[in-house]
């Protein structure tokens, strides 16, 4: 059975293409921690509308520019495992790679295209500044703070759907969209194929709902959902593909749909069937393989 080719990728950025969220970072920075922390994941598990805590966090905690531009830097420094090898290995295989995050733009920005993501295909929250703060004499001054942040589809809940559906107005092929939050789950509606994404937090709603869900902190499992095994096999990295496969059979890829889970394994046994397979179910002690989560399914 043939999976399908999912043309175009679209990507949440923070707790899934880095393990860190950005106004956490900032919150960090200056002794806010606990109750941004708070916010935000009460934002992120659907128990508080984003719109809600937006403008909120932010008064909170009134950071500067260059306190905004060292997310950048942690972003990188928190890169979940492949992520960059995995966006490559999609570019190689001909999708169409995007990231759609709540985050600010200018670190997700620059995160993403350190990332080889196309600027172009980046969308995040603007922010203004007051040109009156910090050293305002200077050209450039980093210690201007915080003003307002560019209000829209990226700052409630419910928006990131209206930023893919503008992104494929225009274009055919099949779409997916992968991301840890409720904000990426409420988009799911406008992609064919969202997957839950828990490798640096499992968010239980998001498990619950998610067709698809990927529990590795590698982002590896994503490749043949988004490819199909077969392609993945015509692709023949000799890192990323076994790497993905084995992972798979471990139970880092379980389903909420059972029609979709078993076209999906079936396209994994005819290109890639398990040799052990009689061995194990005869075993009388448990395959390393077969460590997955509870309730997990196995190809």
């Amino acid at each position: 059975m043939r999976w399908p080719h999912y043309e175009h990728v679209f990507f949440d950025c923070d707790s899934t293409l880095t393990a860190v969220e950005g106004i956490d970072v900032l919150a960090a920075s200056t002794g806010k921690q606990a109750e941004i922390e708070r916010l935000t994941n009460l934002a992120m598990d659907g128990q508080l509308d984003l719109e809600d805590i937006y403008a909120r966090r932010l008064q909170a905690i009134n950071p500067t520019r260059a306190q905004i531009r060292e997310i950048r830097r942690v972003y990188k420094r928190n890169t979940v495992d492949d992520a960059a090898e995995v966006i490559a290995a999609l570019h190689a295989m001909g999708h169409k790679v995007y990231i759609i995050s709540g985050g600010l733009a200018e670190p997700v920005e620059e995160f993403g295209v350190y990332l080889g993501v196309p600027r172009q295909r980046i969308r995040a929250v603007g922010v203004q500044y007051n040109k009156l703060s910090g050293n305002w004499w200077q050209n450039r001054n980093p210690g201007e703070r915080y003003l307002t942040y560019d209000a829209g589809a990226l700052t409630v809940s419910d928006g990131k759907a209206r930023i893919v559906r503008e992104f494929l107005r225009t274009q055919s092929g099949r779409s997916l969209l992968i991301g840890d939050g409720m904000s990426d789950l409420l988009a799911g509606t406008a992609v064919d194929l969202f997957i839950g994404y828990g490798g640096v937090v499992t968010r239980q709603p998001v498990l619950a709902q998610a067709p698809a869900f990927i529990h590795s902190r590698s982002l590896a499992p994503l490749l043949p959902l988004a490819a199909g095994p077969a392609a993945l096999k015509r692709f023949d990295n000799q890192n990323l593909a076994p790497k993905a496969v084995n992972l798979i059979r471990k139970g880092a890829l379980t389903f909420q749909n059972e029609q979709l889970e078993q076209k999906f394994r079936k396209a994994c046994e005819t290109i890639y069937p398990r040799p052990d397979r009689g061995a194990a179910r005869h075993s009388g002690s448990p395959n390393q393989a077969d460590v997955r989560p509870p309730d997990a399914r196995m190809y």
